[in-house]
């Protein structure tokens, strides 16, 4: 009920003081097992993702963020938990014989829909960086699971790294069509990159200042 009333307000707030462009909404995915992958310049990323899928499907969807940032005290641990939803991931974890994947993998074994950013952490805005081969692990353990390619544009601006005030500002989502498994590691991280190069330049946008 808490997150369900979270993502009302940020429903309200994406309305009204972001002007969502929103391409293929329609291939995100209504139930799971599937992953959507995005690039990831601000907190903003997750709220507006989350915001665009059906209020009634909340329940199944989960984001995947650095355990380490956002389970750093029992008060950020409770509201990430409780509220955003986010399965934890431990950046860096040497234990043998533990998997820092474990918890996707158990959500995508529920049928639900994983929501992760493969650069790990936020970039600078517009900047895509190398992408973590993480995915392709869900991607082989779920051949079954489509990953789904989102870019974002403009969420950087409207809430930068590093700033707790959100600016009005103008916002392109552009959903791309899914990939699956295809037995490759290389070719399918290559497939994915390649994915999110074309949806980057679907649009000309003006040089970020």
């Amino acid at each position: 009920m808490l997150q369900k009333i979270f993502y009302i307000f940020v429903k309200i707030a994406v309305l009204f003081l972001l002007g969502l462009n929103v391409r293929r909404k329609e291939l995100l995915p209504a139930k799971g097992p599937a992953i959507i992958v995005a690039n990831h310049n601000s907190h903003l990323d997750t709220m507006v993702l989350m915001a665009l899928m059906p209020l009634s499907n909340l329940k199944d969807i989960k984001p995947v963020a650095a355990a380490d940032y956002f389970f750093s005290s029992p008060l950020k641990a409770w509201l990430s938990e409780h509220v955003l939803g986010i399965i934890p991931v431990e950046r860096g974890r040497k234990e043998k014989n533990v998997d820092p994947l474990e918890g996707c993998y158990e959500v995508l074994r529920q049928g639900k829909v994983l929501i992760l950013f493969p650069e790990g952490s936020r970039g600078e805005p517009e900047q895509m960086t190398d992408l973590k081969k993480g995915v392709s692990f869900l991607a082989e353990r779920f051949p079954e699971a489509p990953v789904v390619p989102v870019f974002t544009h403009g969420l950087g601006k409207a809430l930068p790294k590093g700033s707790f005030l959100l600016v009005p500002f103008f916002c392109d989502i552009f959903v791309g069509e899914p990939i699956t498994w295809n037995e490759d590691r290389t070719h399918f991280m290559t497939g994915l990159k390649e994915r999110f190069n074309a949806l980057s330049t679907e649009k000309t946008f003006a040089s970020w200042e």
